[in-house]
Order: structure tokens, then C-alpha cells, then sequence
């Protein structure tokens, strides 16, 4: 307990800034979409693109200008955890520790954290808080405790239909509950700049009596900024989706260590390869299940669950390549927790798996881009 209350007095809160909790925070790209959208707000979508897609060293000198300032992370993975600490700066308060455990949560101002994907029951809409599920019982615990403005938390689509999406009206009202109205947003990552197709879904949440009563502020999703290139898209101003050849086509010659080996029988049961003007598969985190790289002949479909490869030319996306697809920087450094003990595929996979787990960080900041705009507004109203 002593502990816990000390950890919680050696915060460094802002006053300036709009303090954030991050809990399962894992590498960090929902915490990186965050901070790219409160630099945005600050000094403009195009110079914060700029500072990001640079080098560390010039985005670091930036940062501080965003909105956000996060002051305290949750997340059991040892491995993400330490990249997240490579990355971020270094006053964050990094507590590697099960939030069932966690009694005290820092105040802050915004709360974020894509929440594990529990194996929701199917028996009905009634949910029940076991080890294995509904861990986000313990993010409303922190909302409860702190109270901040927003909340932002990220899942699986499958949480939408769930239950004949029983369950989905069921977490909606245990977050609303805690004093937030609560919007369920389904979402597909190509449509905001991401080269790949993966749908989850977001619960953005503001503070009833706090924000929405006082400013009249509702949360509503930005429109994609991406699409298919046609005359009706073209109206829209919408950008071109963005595409594997776009995103990874020049590591064709450097393409960095990937995971190697067998492919098992699920693997097989569908196809694995994009082409280079598509969208890559969802980037799962797993290196085993990781996609094929869309260089060589596309895969055939020779039996009911059952694909083969062709030609010589197959192999799965490498690390680079998969944060690339997340839309990571290319400065930003992934730890494999550096066990010599432990096999190159096995110490490869820790990678994958934080990389797979993590939200996209353009997406992120899409979704994230509202809630700072109008933040950053108030702020200079107030000055």
C-alpha cells in the first residue's frame, strides 16, 4: 500500500498539459496516436506528420508540444513494456503489474487503453468478471476512481455482434455507469491512412457532467480520409487508400529478420498473400500467423479450407514490414527482451505479438483527433 501511495505522490502532473493514464498500454501505439494528435492540434497535421516520419532525434525535439503528457502506463508484458520505454519519454511511470491488483490509479484528465479481447460467453448477455475476461471492468474501476474528461478504449469487432450484440449494450452501459456518455464506433484502419484491413471497434467516452453538460461537446467520428479512387471519392477529397507497395515497397532489398518455419494446416485453410496494390491482412500478433510478403505468385485455393503456395517466392512479413503496416516509425525500436536463452523465432515472436497487439498509431489518432482539437480549443480560449 506504502508503495502504491508513493508511486501515485511521484507523478509528474502539468498543469499546462492534459495529464493521460495509459492502461494496457503494451508498446505504446494508441499512447503514440495520442500524442501525435495533441502535436497536431498544436502546430498542424502536416509539420506533425513531418517531426513523426523523420528520425527520432527531430521528433523528440517536438513532442513536448503536444497536448498530451502521459504520466502513467499499466501493462503485465514485459517485453512491450520495455519498448514502450524506449520510446516514450522518461518521467512515465511504467507499472508492470495485473490491474486486478492495481487499488490506485493516478488522476488524470484523458484515460486510454485498448483492453485485452476476452473470449466472450455466448450463453448470454449477462457478462461474468472471471480471470480470462472482462478485464475492463478494471478500466471502469480507474474512470470511477479519477474521473477523467474522455476515455478512449479499443477492442475487437467481434464485441459488436457478440450476443446478438447483447454484450456490446451491456459494456456500453457498465462504462456509462461510471458518468460518461458513451459512443460505440466500428471502424476499418484503411480508411484512415493505414495499409491494412482491420476492423475493431472504439468506445469513446465523455465526461457527463464535466464536458458534455458545461462545453455541449458530443464525440463524432471523422470521416475517413481515405477511399477508392473514383469521381465520387474524388468530390469527397478523399485520399487513395494506402498501399503495400506504398508503405513496405522499398524494403524489398533490406526487409529486416522475420519468422521462419513450417506453416501449419489453419494457416493454410485460407490465403495468406495480398497483392502489392492492395491492403495487407490484419497484422495478428503472432509471427507464426504473421501475412505473406506480396512479392512472387499468389497463393490458389486447391480444396474447401485448403490453399497452396506457388513458385519459390513465399515468405511471412517481416518486423519491419508489420510496423510499417501499423503505421510505427521507422525510429521507433521494438525490444525482444534480449534472452540469448531463447531462439531467434522465439525472441522474434515477442515482436510480433507487441506489434500485432498494438492499435495502429494513424488510426489512433484519428479517432483520438477530435477530442484534441477540442481540447486544445478550450485551452487557448481559457488564456
Amino acid at each position: 500500500m506504502r508503495r502504491i501511495i508513493s508511486l501515485l505522490e511521484n507523478i509528474d502532473y502539468r498543469k499546462d498539459k492534459v495529464n493521460v493514464v495509459s492502461l494496457f498500454s503494451g508498446a505504446g501505439g494508441l499512447d503514440l496516436g495520442l500524442e501525435l494528435a495533441g502535436l497536431s492540434s498544436v502546430v498542424g497535421e502536416s509539420k506533425a506528420l513531418e517531426y513523426f516520419n523523420s528520425d527520432k532525434e527531430k521528433f523528440n525535439r517536438y513532442r513536448s508540444k503536444s497536448i498530451f503528457h502521459t504520466v502513467y502506463t499499466n501493462d503485465m508484458f514485459k517485453e512491450a513494456n520495455m519498448s514502450y520505454k524506449l520510446n516514450f519519454p522518461n518521467h512515465i511511470i511504467q507499472h508492470e503489474k495485473d490491474i486486478r491488483k492495481v487499488a490506485y490509479f493516478p488522476k488524470c484528465q484523458m484515460m486510454i487503453g485498448g483492453f485485452p479481447c476476452p473470449g466472450f460467453s455466448e450463453a448470454g448477455p449477462r457478462l461474468i468478471d472471471d480471470p480470462r475476461n472482462f478485464l475492463y471492468i478494471h478500466f471502469i474501476r480507474a474512470l470511477i476512481q479519477t474521473q477523467p474528461e474522455f476515455f478512449v478504449a479499443e477492442n475487437v469487432k467481434g464485441m459488436m455482434t457478440l450476443g446478438k450484440g447483447e454484450v456490446l449494450k451491456q459494456i456500453v452501459a457498465d462504462f456509462e455507469a461510471s458518468g460518461y456518455t458513451v459512443t460505440a464506433h466500428l471502424v476499418n484502419a484503411r480508411d484512415y491512412g493505414v495499409p491494412q484491413l482491420r476492423e475493431r471497434v472504439f468506445l469513446i467516452g465523455v465526461h457527463k457532467e464535466k464536458i458534455e453538460k458545461k462545453y455541449g461537446f458530443y464525440y463524432q467520428l471523422p470521416t475517413p480520409s481515405h477511399g477508392e479512387t473514383n469521381e465520387i471519392n474524388l468530390l469527397e477529397e478523399k485520399l487513395p487508400f494506402v498501399t503495400l507497395e506504398n508503405a513496405i515497397g522499398d524494403l524489398r532489398s533490406n526487409p529486416g529478420p522475420y519468422f521462419e518455419g513450417e506453416y501449419s494446416t489453419i494457416y493454410m485453410s485460407r490465403n495468406r498473400k495480398k497483392a502489392w496494390s492492395e491492403q495487407s491482412f490484419t497484422i495478428q500478433a503472432s509471427g507464426r500467423q504473421a501475412p505473406q510478403h506480396p512479392d512472387g505468385q499468389p497463393m490458389t485455393k486447391v480444396d474447401k479450407n485448403k490453399w497452396i503456395f506457388n513458385g519459390s517466392v513465399n515468405r511471412r512479413l517481416s518486423i519491419k514490414e508489420i510496423a510499417r503496416i501499423q503505421t510505427f516509425p521507422d525510429w521507433f525500436e521494438f525490444s525482444d527482451g534480449n534472452n540469448m536463452k531463447m531462439k531467434k523465432n522465439g525472441r522474434l515472436d515477442k515482436i510480433y505479438k507487441q506489434i500485432g497487439n498494438a492499435v495502429p498509431v494513424l488510426l489512433g489518432k484519428a479517432i483520438m483527433q477530435p477530442i484534441s482539437d477540442f481540447i486544445y480549443k478550450e485551452m487557448l480560449e481559457r488564456e
